[in-house]
């Protein structure tokens, strides 16, 4: 029987419900020719991945995106399974059993380390705590930063770099408008940091960060930006660049913009850019706690792949701080039973179609987003690598209908899950609990008020579900 039709529908297994997972159920339900049904599954009960536990609370332009989500949630062909962990509630071969296709779409949730000494000192962390502990990820409310000392250093030069800096410096007041956890505001309205340094280890015209984001440090009042016009100095190749690529171009034309302006005021939080430099050592004070960055000044040289790489001069310095976040990227962890580019921090695959290095090509397991093609690109950027997945998995519906031609059950999974005591959060219950956020923010003039513990989550849903009992 042919695969995707009333009569034998299309049915897939999603794992994970960030920008990419929802991009592929969008996918999946625009093929007027597909009868597809979609179970999302994703660790938390909360939807939404990156968009709600990485996106900065001060960007709620950007979390309007949920509304795409919100809709593709109540189509009917569509389940939410939160609070179930694939690998532990659920395994591949429970996934397999019951779909005709899996589609992992589990982002890239780890960071990379910087490999140098002092790495695991007190007071060093990675961007990645930072951000889902003030945006109330659930597993990181307990996490500690000591906001007392003066200087913090932000290793790298992207948007969470940009973000996490941003967040450091911005008055209290102003944070207290967004959907910041309050643990975070609290303990920022403490916080004695008066300068953060960005540290990037190319130039200015390299920097990943956008324009946007980097104009937004001129806007926000009572924070100086310092950056040294020495740093602006580009050689050659970085001239070109500057030149041809409209984004390197604009950004440096901000960077020079805050060189050349005002003098921040002494008693004014500051974000100072530094380029050309790599951290090289972390220095500990005499009870194991950061003291300061050791750092090498770098000049850019030509690789054979032809882009400017950043190589150290041997000249050092060793800048003071207190607190230090590398923000140097993201990389996928391995799930369970699927394969996983240890090197690349990756699910392989060729197309969107999961690849086993012994076996080749799995039939019936794709992959979407970050652990796809790594952490690149925007919330959109997911959208286009959605598309290509479910191409790839429409393709291959006659080789998966030879494999497995009797229909799959529509309760197989849910039974599973009962079974095993997983008190699994459905979209309807989701739904509860959003309201009781946005309920909680409205007296305050906040977006919502996030409830931040799985079990407090969970009592919201269960009062939720009894009141939706009720005769």
């Amino acid at each position: 029987m042919k695969i995707g039709t009333e009569d034998r529908p299309l049915r897939v297994a999603i794992v994970g419900a960030g920008p990419a997972a929802y991009f592929t159920a969008e996918a999946l339900f625009k093929r007027k020719e597909l009868a597809a049904r979609a179970d999302m599954f994703n660790r938390l009960p909360t939807p939404y991945g990156l968009v709600r536990d990485g996106v900065a609370p001060d960007h709620q332009s950007i979390k309007a995106v949920t509304r795409v989500f919100e809709r593709i949630s109540a189509d009917p062909r569509f389940r939410y399974f939160g609070n179930v962990t694939v690998g532990r509630d659920l395994s591949r071969a429970d996934l397999l059993g019951a779909y005709d296709a899996i589609v992992y779409a589990v982002g890239a949730p780890a960071d990379r380390r910087l490999g140098i000494p002092g790495e695991d000192l007190l007071g060093s962390h990675s961007a990645t705590e930072f951000v889902w502990w003030y945006n109330g990820h659930p597993e990181f409310t307990e996490c500690e930063f000591d906001l007392s000392v003066q200087r913090a250093v932000v290793v790298g030069n992207g948007n969470v770099a940009l973000d996490v800096a941003r967040i450091l410096v911005t008055s209290p007041d102003e944070l207290a408008r967004t959907d910041i956890a309050d643990h975070a505001l609290e303990a920022l309205r403490e916080s004695r940091i008066r300068e953060v340094v960005l540290l990037g280890r190319r130039g200015p015209v390299q920097a990943a960060f956008s324009s946007p984001e980097l104009k937004e440090f001129g806007k926000l009042e009572g924070v100086g930006v310092k950056v040294d016009l020495a740093d602006l100095d580009l050689d050659a190749g970085s001239a070109i660049e500057a030149e041809e690529e409209r984004a390197a171009r604009r950004n440096y034309e901000l960077l020079e913009g805050y060189a050349r302006g005002e003098t921040p005021a002494d008693d004014d939080p500051t974000v100072v850019f530094r380029f050309l430099v790599s951290p090289v050592e972390l220095l500990a004070d005499g009870e194991g706690r950061v003291r300061g960055v050791r750092v090498e000044r770098n000049r850019l040289v030509r690789a054979e792949d032809g882009s400017l790489r950043p190589r150290g001069t041997g000249e050092e310095e060793i800048l003071e701080a207190g607190l230090v976040f590398r923000s140097v990227g993201y990389r996928g962890v391995p799930l369970p039973d699927v394969p996983f580019d240890e090197r690349r921090g990756i699910i392989p695959n060729e197309a969107g179609r999961v690849v086993d290095p012994d076996s080749g090509v799995l039939l019936r397991e794709y992959v979407s987003g970050w652990c796809k093609r790594g952490p690149t690109g925007i919330i959109g950027t997911n959208k286009k690598d959605a598309a290509e997945t479910v191409d790839a998995l429409v393709e291959d519906l006659e080789a998966m209908a030879r494999e497995v031609p009797e229909e799959r059950s529509s309760d197989a999974v849910e039974m599973l899950l009962v079974e095993r005591g997983v008190d699994y959060v459905s979209f309807e219950d989701w739904r509860a609990l959003d309201e009781v956020e946005v309920a909680r923010g409205e007296p305050q003039g906040r977006p919502r008020v996030k409830v931040c513990t799985i079990p407090e989550m969970m009592e919201v849903v269960h009062e939720a579900r009894a009141r939706r009992d009720k005769p």
